[in-house]
């Protein structure tokens, strides 16, 4: 059956266990690039398989430690890969199960490669991680709180004009932190299963 563009195809990857899989290492403990590199390796492998457009849920739930090195080979570069303009498949990440612990690294190598991510930070809360503008940051608060909506619907919200927002919009789902369909924009977090 052919699948229609709208549809999104749910993935999840317990980071834990797919790391036992890829390396030898303590399962719980995201270290070294090596690491990191392994584990994007299979993540993009098993998105390859997909072949459609996915919601890719990266659970840190189980991870006791995550370093930078990890961090930037792990998310950082997974998220490069499918923000690029070379076709790739349609792919969007929610981090789930993040401690403080883990946001520090994660905020961290997300800014310094001007990318952002939605990410899990509490049971059903939600915050856009990494690099982001203040205007970029109110619409998609706005849209999370709406869980979906167009520039008009967010404009009043945030009490810009809808030519603003719209280009806000615009450019969160070119990022890939909201997703655009033909009802209008829909906030990440409301695709992801409990």
């Amino acid at each position: 059956m052919k699948q229609r563009s709208e549809d999104v195809t749910p993935f999840s990857f317990d980071l834990s266990t797919l790391v036992g899989r890829s390396v030898a290492s303590l399962y719980s403990h995201l270290v070294t690039r090596p690491t990191g590199r392994a584990l994007r390796l299979g993540i993009e492998s098993q998105i390859g398989e997909l072949g459609a457009r996915c919601l890719s849920v990266l659970d840190f739930t189980q991870v006791v430690v995550l370093d930078y090195s990890c961090a930037d080979e792990a998310v950082a570069k997974l998220i490069q890969r499918y923000q690029g303009s070379d076709g790739v498949t349609d792919v969007y990440f929610v981090a789930r199960g993040l401690g403080e612990h883990h946001r520090d690294p994660i905020e961290e190598v997300l800014r310094r490669h001007r990318l952002a991510m939605v990410g899990e930070v509490a049971a059903r809360r939600f915050a856009l991680l990494g690099e982001v503008s203040t205007l970029e940051r109110a619409v998609w608060d706005a849209l999370e709180r709406a869980r979906l909506g167009g520039a008009a619907e967010l404009a009043a919200v945030v009490d810009l004009p809808s030519t603003v927002v719209a280009d806000a919009l615009h450019a969160l789902a070119k990022r890939r932190v909201v997703l655009r369909r033909e009802a209008g924009y829909h906030a990440l977090s409301a695709l992801v299963a409990h």
